[in-house]
């Protein structure tokens, strides 16, 4: 099919192209190709075209770009999914609907080898939920984060990609030959980044599957040596390591303030404390900061660091972390 290209000098193709975008001109629906040294931008409007650049305006035949096609192409509204690894998940309460996107998912250029529907909310200690396999057969899969790879079977463990963000944010913090004490690790999303960070960390959890994965990963990312996966409650599981962690993190929103004492008792004469809580939207850090300090009574100088909203939880109730600096008095 013939359009209207541009025509420049191969070593001017990326710089006329910005030119071509930033004046909105330029084609995405035919192939940018090079010829004999020339490479030829299609455009959609040649009236449109940079006025130094108006005269180099030719004819040529250009392929069509292939397109991606997404779920919202074929269903013809935008659905509301979440990816995790190569498992797409929805969130819908309609089954008709449910099934309407699973299969715009598998019949989109979206890679997906598994479509799950939430089942139940998250529930009991460990923290898992039920799924509904719209298709494919699998809950096991591998995510991506920030260049690392993390197994999980997300019917056996928890885990949220929507913390990516967030577990950046905090791993970015450590610093090499940090001890650091992860009280509920589940596969390892932050142990094994802060241990390729060079720290040393006791990784703990009480659900064996999520231990299982851990050392797995720690193994995938060349990190087993410095994760030591112990698998239990966290206030019976690490006496051996009080008043040694240089770093604390308490990733259990609904109930990390009930380890707060193993968490003072387990902190060196510096210790960072990273606590996770689910508050109303009127005190979203009191009861957090309150809890804390209580916890450290005369023990510790608390100072906090860093209040932070990561995400809206409920109407009116928001994910924090509070990042707590505790120096022994």
């Amino acid at each position: 099919m013939t359009v209207p290209c541009v025509a420049v000098e191969r070593e001017l193709g990326e710089t006329v192209r910005e030119r071509l975008a930033e004046a909105d001109v330029l084609d995405g629906d035919h192939r940018i190709e090079v010829a004999d040294g020339t490479i030829y931008l299609p455009v959609t409007d040649p009236a449109a075209v940079p006025g130094d650049l108006a005269e180099r305006v030719v004819e040529r035949d250009a392929a069509e770009r292939e397109r991606v096609r997404s779920p919202a192409d074929i269903l013809g509204y935008d659905p509301s999914i979440e990816r995790l690894g190569d498992i797409v998940i929805l969130d819908e309460d309609d089954d008709d609907r449910a099934r309407e996107v699973a299969d715009a998912v598998m019949a989109s250029d979206l890679p997906c080898a598994t479509v799950l529907n939430r089942a139940s909310p998250i529930e009991g200690e460990l923290r898992v939920r039920e799924w509904e396999v719209l298709a494919g057969t699998g809950t096991e899969t591998v995510h991506r984060e920030y260049g690392h790879e993390f197994l999980l079977d997300v019917a056996e463990v928890y885990f949220s990609p929507r913390l990516a963000t967030e577990r950046h944010r905090v791993i970015g913090t450590v610093d090499p030959d940090e001890f650091v004490v992860d009280m509920f690790a589940g596969v390892g999303p932050y142990a094994v980044p802060m241990a390729a960070h060079g720290a040393e960390v006791v990784a703990c959890d009480l659900n064996e599957v999520a231990i299982r994965y851990l050392r797995e990963n720690a193994e995938r990312n060349g990190v087993a040596d410095r994760v030591t996966p112990v698998a239990g409650d966290v206030r019976e599981a690490t006496d051996e390591y009080a008043d040694a962690a240089d770093r604390l993190v308490m990733n259990l929103p609904h109930s990390a303030d009930a380890f707060l004492d193993t968490a003072v008792a387990l902190a060196g004469d510096e210790c960072v404390i990273h606590y996770y809580d689910i508050q109303h939207e009127d005190d979203p850090f009191g009861p957090g900061t309150r809890a804390l300090r209580e916890a450290a009574g005369d023990d510790y100088d608390v100072v906090v660091e860093t209040e932070r909203v990561v995400r809206s939880y409920a109407p009116h109730e928001y994910n924090v972390c509070l990042d707590v600096r505790l120096t022994r008095a």
